[in-house]
């Protein structure tokens, strides 16, 4: 089942691209796994943090707070 892109997924991919490494290089690069990779990649909604981190590192980001703006009532 494939799920639907978000921002995380989408900078992952274009930063990946951008730095001309295939999916496989940046599990290696990034000391994660394959298998991580196109999860993060395809939008998984359940990833571990730490794991989100070591490849964002890469391309100098990282996960932080973010206020989630609240919906007209």
């Amino acid at each position: 089942m494939k799920r639907a892109p978000n921002p995380l997924s989408a900078l992952v991919k274009q930063e990946r691209k951008r730095t001309g490494l295939t999916q496989s290089d940046l599990a290696l690069t990034a000391g994660v796994g394959l298998r991580f990779v196109r999860d993060l990649e395809q939008g998984k909604t359940t990833l571990r943090l730490d794991k989100v981190d070591q490849v964002l590192k890469l391309f100098g980001y990282r996960t932080g707070p973010v206020r989630m703006e609240k919906p007209d009532a």
